[in-house]
């Protein structure tokens, strides 16, 4: 979903990455309302912007296996309207009001938010307590999303290639634990759900007692509390314990090896390590080792296996952050002419490498400030900063992480990248696919 307002999404832009162009401690303010929502506030009055957002704690995660897809779904639903809210203005009121809108889901949470005139705050506030309260979930809704999901699902899986290598590895990665399937989740499961199944699932998930609210900008702190118990004090929260998943996926000691046939011109290897979850210690080294490997030109896999060997066109290593597991991927596209055993055994070579060398005083020094950058970017936008706080808390139940985070990541050590490589990076804790054309099968 992708509304957009140029001259507000310009404005707040400019203007907040000017003045965050340093990375200064962000103040905020949480609160909890009796029916277990979560608050938090936080205040930059410099221009007359603010960001409205609700963030679930629900992703695929939460899904049943013979009914996934359903977290993204809603995501799509939530602008259908509600009991007060006409069958497709949602949309159309936050465009009039000069805002923007937008959601996105992932495994472990739904993020919903609106960029606004501070003068308009109130208007957010109401349409997002509508979402939670009197959301349509009816027949013509429904008929009409799924109409919508399974095509967006047939366009992911036939018009860009390699996309189905997220399915295809998580599939096999997960054995036990719900990462199994996608965020998309299935077409003909969502085809298959009924308007029961629907309401179900919103009624678990969608509840003050599972959602956080940030608010950020051009506000101040008492008045707007009083505003979010106006539109949400008495939204009731639900009597079932949410649900949250309990399996835990075993420790791999064979790898899995595949290959796909896809609607590709050139084959590819990518490769899936088995890493710790977010926001463990070991997560931080590992995020910086993806990094090393591949972040940027510099990086190493891109100077041996671009630069110098000439094997790769194209090659990446990053990390996917699971709130339960984690995975690594490590993507190759070879040269013409090059075999893919051949380059899978030089990318190979480079993890080796650091498994058995501890990386240079200057190579660590390097990804310590591309992360004091990353993290000043990350606070930069009103936007940014109101995606952090809430899935700090959402995650972490520690918002303040927002200022503390960065140093998990200064703190680690040339050897703890070594370490987390030969642990975590062993070929028997991956998964390998061989993505080869069509016409070659």
């Amino acid at each position: 979903m992708k509304i957009k307002n140029i001259f507000l999404t310009l404005l707040l832009l400019a203007f907040t990455s000017a003045l965050f162009a340093q990375a200064n401690k962000i103040e905020f303010k949480e609160y909890d309302l009796e029916n277990g929502l979560h608050v938090i506030l936080h205040q930059d009055n410099s221009f007359p912007l603010v960001v409205v957002t609700v963030t679930y704690h629900v992703g695929s995660k939460n899904e049943r296996p013979d009914r996934t897809g359903f977290a993204h779904f809603f995501e799509h639903l939530m602008f259908e309207g509600s009991a007060n809210i006409p069958r497709g203005e949602y949309s159309k009121i936050v465009d009039k009001a000069g805002g923007t809108l937008n959601a996105n889901t992932s495994w472990d949470r739904t993020f919903f938010y609106e960029i606004l005139a501070s003068n308009q705050l109130e208007l957010g506030l109401w349409l997002e307590s509508e979402r939670m309260l009197h959301l349509n979930v009816d027949s013509i809704g429904v008929a009409t999303q799924k109409k919508v999901v399974t095509e967006e699902i047939k366009e992911r899986q036939e018009n860009q290639p390699y996309m189905s290598f997220q399915p295809e590895i998580v599939k096999r990665a997960f054995t036990v634990h719900p990462y199994q399937w996608t965020v998309l989740g299935s077409a003909e499961h969502i085809m298959a759900a009924t308007e029961e199944d629907y309401k179900n699932f919103y009624n678990d998930f969608y509840v003050p007692n599972n959602a956080v609210v940030t608010i950020v900008g051009d506000i101040e702190y008492e008045p707007t509390l009083e505003l979010i118990k106006k539109y949400f004090g008495d939204i009731p929260a639900s009597e079932k314990e949410i649900y949250r998943p309990k399996q835990v996926e075993p420790i791999k000691h064979e790898e899995i090896r595949d290959t796909i046939y896809d609607n590709i011109q050139l084959p590819a290897v990518f490769q899936a390590y088995h890493t710790p979850k977010s926001g463990t210690p070991d997560f931080y080294a590992v995020d910086m080792l993806s990094t090393l490997l591949s972040g940027g030109q510099s990086s190493r896999l891109y100077k041996s296996l671009v630069d110098e060997q000439q094997l790769a066109m194209q090659i990446f290593s990053f990390p996917m952050p699971y709130e339960d597991a984690g995975l690594a991927f490590v993507f190759g596209l070879p040269n013409m002419g090059v075999d893919l055993k051949d380059l899978e055994s030089a990318m190979d070579a480079e993890v080796v490498k650091v498994q058995t060398e501890l990386i240079s005083d200057e190579e660590l020094q390097k990804l310590k400030n591309q992360y004091e950058t990353n993290h000043i970017n990350s606070i930069a936008t009103l936007e940014n900063r109101a995606v952090t706080l809430a899935e700090n808390y959402t995650y972490y139940k520690n918002a303040d992480l927002i200022n503390t985070g960065i140093d998990n990541y200064l703190s680690v050590t040339k050897e703890d990248i070594m370490r987390v490589a030969k642990e975590y990076f062993r070929k028997d804790n991956r998964v390998v696919l061989y993505y080869l054309p069509k016409s070659q099968q």
